[in-house]
Parts: structure tokens; C-alpha cells; sequence
């Protein structure tokens, strides 16, 4: 049995197929999604050593399935390639430069030397990836060592706390602008 799981999350069994094919059998074990909530329980469920996400999806987009994944500490440090046939509807909701989001785009269709490419590419950036927590333990060791009050410490992670909040909120609000926007394209067209 191969070592290295690959997850693929695509509404098209032919483009699974077709990944499928790309990648060597001996090398890695492919585990198939059709949706993004089937894919989001797969890659929970099996940890996968890369997971390769198209991003226009049913019953949950890649771009959920992606907001869910980057909140995961274990997950968010998976190798993630990320495919579409419409590379705008990605950068509406993930700007350039995607390296900096630790992440790999390919345009669809792709073909095998794309493919690997990307995967390769992926990996590196996912070994460059800070875990989660990392800077938030790093400022309060910092201020524990510098001998900072407690009151201090207690307000910075309500600060904290909220920042996150606030950061939860404006993605929702720019999901739902989004939302708004493609419906009156829809309505336009």
C-alpha cells in the first residue's frame, strides 16, 4: 500500500479520474471526494499528505472547505493545491501572491508535469508554514519573561480575542458581498 494519501475534492469524477492517473499508484494511496462537505469529513478523517481542492464545489465551496482547513492546526499544514478553470473567482476570494497563503493554484485543465509540479511546490510551502498558535504563544512568553502584569496579559488576549472575532466577521461579510456580487452577474447575463 502506498505511504503518501492525496486527497482529491472535485465535483467531476472525470477530472478525479484524471489526477488519479497523473500520480504514480505505487507512490501515493488517492482518496476521492465529490463534494466539499464529503472532502472537508475526508481530510478530518483520513489526515492526508496533500489535499488537491477544486474550488467551485456543491453543498460547500472549495473556498469553505479552504477556510475550514486553514483552522484546523493539523490540517492547515497539509500541502494544499488549489484548482479552477476560473482563476478570478479564486483571487476574489484568496488574493495573490498565493505562496503567501501557503498555498498552490493550478488553472484547469492541468496536465501531469503541472500536477507534479505544483505538489512539489505545495510541500515546500507547507514546511515553511508557522503552526497555528505559534505567534500568539511567542508574544505571551514574551510578555510573561518580561515580567508584564497579569491585567496586562488578560486584556492583550481579550484584544486578541476579539481581533479574531472581528477577522471571522469580515470574512462572512465578504463571503456574502461575494454572494451578492455573482448573483447580480447571474442576473445580468
Amino acid at each position: 500500500m502506498a505511504a503518501n494519501k492525496i486527497l482529491v475534492i472535485d465535483d467531476s469524477r472525470v477530472i478525479r479520474n484524471m489526477v488519479r492517473d497523473m500520480l504514480p499508484q505505487e507512490s501515493f494511496e488517492i482518496i476521492e471526494a465529490a463534494d466539499g462537505i464529503k472532502g472537508l469529513e475526508a481530510a478530518k478523517q483520513n489526515k492526508p499528505w496533500l489535499i488537491i481542492l477544486d474550488f467551485i464545489l456543491p453543498r460547500m465551496s472549495g473556498f469553505e472547505v479552504y477556510e475550514q482547513l486553514q483552522q484546523d492546526p493539523v490540517l492547515s499544514r497539509t500541502p494544499l493545491v488549489i484548482m479552477s478553470g476560473r482563476k478570478e473567482e479564486v483571487t476574489s476570494k484568496i488574493p495573490e501572491p498565493f505562496d503567501d497563503k501557503y498555498l498552490v493554484f493550478v488553472e484547469k485543465p492541468i496536465d501531469q508535469k503541472e500536477l507534479m509540479a505544483a505538489i512539489k511546490k505545495a510541500v515546500v510551502l507547507s514546511r515553511k508554514r508557522p503552526p497555528i498558535g505559534l505567534v500568539h504563544d511567542q508574544t505571551q512568553t514574551q510578555i510573561t519573561a518580561s515580567g508584564a502584569d497579569p491585567v496586562l496579559l488578560s486584556r492583550v488576549t481579550a484584544l486578541e480575542t476579539k481581533v479574531k472575532t472581528l477577522e471571522q466577521q469580515l470574512l462572512s461579510q465578504h463571503k456574502q458581498l461575494q454572494q451578492l456580487v455573482n448573483f447580480i452577474k447571474q442576473k445580468l447575463s
